[in-house]
């Protein structure tokens, strides 16, 4: 990684680079600033045509604006974070203003300026210009141009997003200055927060928040699609993932996260999340993200892995997979118990339904498996009113999904998890069974099996549809699967 020439930050970002260079920029001659600020062609772009997602962004803040007439709204997209002395973590912008804009580069902010009384808003999208070649910011800058590449300019970006663009270096003192209400999201954006300090509270913007991610619950025909095509991209590496498992074998499972992140780099933007590719007893941690662990025939691999698309869309789906390409006779038996708790949960998924609905029959399933073994004292009723089922089943049977993994997370209670289901709800379906392998309480030849099968599931006007039914879950269709890809 190329080493930048000079300093990235100088003392004024207002004085011109010539005139602050010496003692902060040496090597750099006054012939050199002179040269490099002449001879570059004009490389604006003129035949752009909007997102593909335009209409729906607009949509989206025309509610937005309907929700808060009279008052100043403050969406910020987020900054780069260090990840190690002059490097920085890939950047991804907030839910919120990608959502809303459907751009995402680092420091923009979106704001909406009430037109008076009830008229609705006048939304800009504030971003950084292009690069300054008189000042020498392009080259000079570690965030130039010339080092991280080319930005749209504004008249670009304002023709890609539909919306006025304006500089955002100047945002926070025309904030400072602004009057009236206001309302901003929080934590991504310390400079415009700090020049909003005194025209805000916790609790108006924390309304914010909530109505944001409300807002998502129900998705929109665009939303679908990307979701759709998030399931496919995640359906094709696991796919991937089968046909290498001899090599994971030979090294850990990181062979698995690497070869799954691959397929998310070359068809979508990143992974959705941290891939869980658990072999053996390591299925039993839910969040099994350290993947650092050997993968071994005979044992399970409990992968829960989700492509996101370019759009910022993911993917959520889990697979428990036989390393061999063959269930144990007790690891099958595990399996169909979790896959029928599934698709008690997935029959549940339907307009008009509670949000619980699928969670209670998946766990109804699940509690009667376990009282069948011998695992739990009955009867079933009272194994479910006193919760003993969850020593083994751990966690919820599903959550909304969207832009985040974990979607809407930050909407009322009445609104999600105690609410009904609505069509264009997307949501995971994804009970599961784990015994730890220091569980004394079951057989020993249960201890360190664990599985999970999750899916994407669209609620519709007349029930569900699933978004990753393109790979198998019956125990049976699995080994199919695993031995055709293998073959």
């Amino acid at each position: 990684m190329a080493e930048e020439l000079t300093p990235e930050t100088p003392e004024s970002e207002e004085e011109p680079i010539e005139q602050r260079k010496n003692g902060l920029y040496p090597g750099v001659s006054d012939e050199l600033a002179a040269n490099m600020k002449s001879g570059w062609a004009d490389t604006e772009l003129h035949d752009l045509e909007p997102v593909a997602q335009a209409a729906h962004t607009a949509a989206r803040r025309a509610a937005l604006s309907a929700r808060y007439p009279g008052e100043r709204i403050v969406v910020p997209a987020g900054n780069l974070k260090t990840r190690s002395n002059d490097t920085e973590y890939s950047f991804r912008a907030a839910t919120e203003y990608a959502y809303l804009t459907g751009n995402q580069t680092e420091d923009g902010v979106l704001v909406l300026e009430p037109k008076g009384g009830n008229e609705g808003h006048d939304a800009t999208l504030y971003l950084l210009p292009r690069s300054n070649r008189e000042n020498g910011e392009f080259w000079l800058s570690g965030q130039g141009e010339l080092w991280v590449g080319r930005r749209h300019s504004l008249t670009e970006a304002a023709t890609l997003y539909g919306i006025p663009t304006g500089d955002v270096r100047e945002l926070p003192t025309r904030l400072s200055e602004a009057t009236g209400p206001v309302r901003v999201v929080r934590g991504h954006d310390a400079a415009i927060e700090k020049a909003l300090t005194d025209k805000v509270t916790a609790e108006r913007d924390e309304e914010l928040r909530v109505f944001l991610s409300e807002m998502r619950l129900v998705k929109d025909d665009f939303e679908i699609a990307e979701l759709e095509k998030a399931c496919a991209s995640t359906a094709r590496g696991f796919e991937d993932v089968v046909k290498v498992l001899d090599k994971a074998e030979a090294t850990s499972e990181r062979y698995i996260e690497g070869t799954f992140f691959l397929r998310a780099r070359v068809e979508g933007n990143d992974i959705g999340y941290g891939s869980i590719c658990a072999a053996g007893p390591h299925a039993c941690t839910l969040h099994w993200v350290r993947n650092d662990g050997p993968v071994r025939s005979g044992d399970l691999l409990l992968l829960d892995a989700g492509v996101e698309t370019t759009e910022l869309y993911t993917a959520d789906i889990t697979r428990t997979l036989p390393i061999s390409g063959a269930f144990t006779d007790l690891q099958r038996k595990i399996y169909d118990a979790v896959y029928e708790a599934q698709e008690a949960g997935i029959a549940a998924v339907k307009p008009g339904a509670k949000f619980r609905d699928f969670h209670d029959a998946a766990q109804r399933v699940l509690a009667e498996k376990l009282v069948e073994w011998g695992l739990v004292e009955g009867p079933v009723e009272r194994v479910l009113e006193l919760g003993l089922q969850r020593r083994w089943t751990l966690h919820g049977t599903g959550h909304m999904l969207g832009m985040d993994v974990h979607d809407c997370a930050a909407a009322r209670t009445e609104a999600y998890s105690g609410g009904t289901l609505e069509p264009g709800m997307c949501l995971t379906v994804e009970p599961g069974l784990y015994f730890q392998a220091d569980d004394l309480t079951v057989p020993e030849e249960y201890r360190g099996i664990g599985v999970r099968i999750e899916d994407d599931i669209l609620v519709t006007e007349d029930g569900n549809r699933n978004l990753s039914a393109g790979l198998p879950r019956r125990s049976d269709e699995v080994e199919a699967w695993m031995a055709e890809l293998k073959a």
